[in-house]
């Protein structure tokens, strides 16, 4: 549920984006009164939906070719932070939650439990921002040949 819900969000913020850019150029070009009104194709929206960016432009900066090699490090990055966050999860989280569910409840058992799932909880948190936000979407860019991978410099 909350994959959709960040999948929805994200098509709900590149729409806005698409149509904050363009309703102006249509709009201008109809106070005009020019015969030319500059609509982006369907080919132009849809390379932005896959691109990583938020922000719609008709063109974008792009590679020659595509690095597969590259790819399949990201790929490979992707799914060894995803076994290493098992490994920490069984390793780390699962024990100590097994340990309280035979003991009577009490508050201290249940705090020192948590607090001692805080790091490796950090830790997965931090391997699957990396293999989210840095491998995954680098392959798609790597693999769209998207070049403006320096945009805020």
């Amino acid at each position: 549920a909350a994959l959709l819900l960040a999948l929805q969000v994200r098509l709900v913020m590149k729409a806005h984006s698409f149509i904050r850019e363009n309703v102006p150029r249509v709009l201008s070009s109809v106070k005009d009164k020019s015969g030319i009104v500059h609509i982006p194709r369907i080919s132009q929206y849809l390379y932005f939906l896959f691109a990583p960016t938020l922000i719609y432009r008709d063109n974008y900066p792009r590679n020659p070719t595509i690095r597969w090699g590259y790819v399949a490090t990201k790929f490979a990055q992707v799914l060894g932070s995803l076994f290493y966050a098992y490994y920490i999860f069984v390793r780390l989280c699962i024990p100590q939650f097994r340990n309280s569910s035979q003991e009577t409840f009490n508050l201290r058992g249940l705090v020192l439990c948590i607090f001692n799932s805080i790091l490796p909880g950090v830790l997965i948190l931090f391997l699957v921002f990396f293999a989210f936000l840095h491998c995954w979407l680098n392959a798609f860019a790597e693999m769209l040949r998207f070049a403006d991978r320096m945009f805020y410099k």
